[in-house]
């Protein structure tokens, strides 16, 4: 018996790891889950009546997101403004059992249903007030307190039911994901240094030559950021997140240094583009070579991955040809006072990422 069973379970264990690998084919799996678990459910839920039971699964939808944390803001986001609507479309019932014209009385719970939606608190709740406010007014008018407790109480459950599906079912974690981005970054950093390299070896340091790498580095720099974000916000309340906390540590000083990495790196393209449109272009000749060298070590240095055996090597070599650099700019060469200054400007943009790097060595 346990013989048969050892193949059917690896072959469940290898289906739920290949569904993690893809957040959203398993965000829409749990949805599901959770929608239909809802939908049953929801007739056993006191003071509610069946007939509302299909507001269950709208709640278990709305609180469906990619991490536990959000899902749980979300929810009970929803929850305070669909409880505001509430009171709006009750207080507006009133208002027409006193004789009020119903028109007012529509826009009043609109209008003051938009304004509370503006609440920085509500968040994504704040869509919410407006809707639950004409829900009550339009379709609760012949029971209006057992809509309003059914329309709470369902939604409320369904809520529950979309935060409890998605802590138990493969809780989403995205720390691997933010890694491989971080290597995308990495990468994009490493490419542009390199261009940057050649063009001062090659003497062609043009604005047009760095337009798109500059474009495609601010994307890729806030795309990783964003992923890198909600990485960190998927291990918030996530019990996976015990096993992989060196992972999110890592992640973390990654983030830090090519963040870092990437802004001295727009600052060293800005101050070549500069040095190149001065008149006087005798600094930059003079120092050529030892530029070059410097800017290509460097970037060797930023693309080398962690663990890997040779870092120690480059960061070495990267530290001496910015030293020859150095010495470069330190021998009395006909130039200006600016040009000089954006020399050592560049100096010290290539020193601080290669001091970035030296943690990681």
């Amino acid at each position: 018996m346990t013989a048969e069973r050892t193949p059917t379970l690896r072959r469940a264990v290898s289906y739920t790891a290949r569904l993690a690998q893809q957040p959203r084919l398993l965000l829409a799996v749990k949805t599901s889950l959770a929608a239909v678990l809802a939908w049953y459910l929801a007739p056993l839920i006191p003071f509610a009546e069946d007939q509302y039971s299909y507001y269950a699964p709208l709640g278990a939808l709305v609180t469906m997101h990619p991490t536990i944390a959000r899902s749980a803001r979300v929810g009970v986001e929803v929850l305070i403004g669909l409880a505001l609507g509430i009171g709006l479309g009750l207080c507006g019932i009133a208002a027409l059992r006193l004789g009020a014209p119903g028109g007012l009385v529509l826009g009043l719970v609109i209008g003051v249903g938009v304004l509370l939606g503006g609440l920085r608190l509500l968040g994504v709740g704040g869509d919410w007030a407006p809707l639950a406010g004409l829900f009550v007014l339009l379709t609760g008018s012949g029971d209006p307190e057992g809509f309003s407790i059914s329309y709470l109480g369902t939604v409320a459950f369904g809520v529950v039911i979309g935060i409890a599906v998605n802590l138990v079912i493969v809780p989403p974690l995205y720390l691997r994901r933010a890694g491989e981005r971080l290597s995308a970054l990495r990468d994009t950093v490493t490419r542009l240094l390199d261009d940057a390299a050649d063009a001062v070896a090659e003497d062609r340091i043009r604005s047009d030559r760095f337009e798109v790498p500059l474009r495609r580095l601010a994307e890729t720099r806030a795309t990783v950021t964003a992923e890198v974000e909600e990485a960190e916000e998927s291990a918030h309340a996530n019990p996976r997140r015990v096993r992989h906390r060196h992972e999110r540590e890592e992640n973390a000083r990654r983030m830090a240094a090519l963040d870092r990495t990437a802004f001295l790196t727009r600052e060293l393209i800005d101050l070549l583009l500069e040095l190149h449109a001065a008149d006087d272009a005798s600094l930059a000749a003079a120092v050529r070579d030892e530029l070059a060298a410097a800017i290509g070590k460097t970037a060797d240095l930023v693309a080398t991955p962690l663990g890997d055996p040779d870092a120690s090597q480059r960061l070495h070599e990267a530290s001496e040809a910015l030293a020859d650099y150095q010495r470069a700019l330190g021998t009395p060469r006909p130039g200006t006072r600016a040009e000089i200054a954006t020399g050592a400007a560049m100096e010290l943009c290539l020193r601080r990422i290669i001091d970035v790097s030296r943690a990681f060595v």
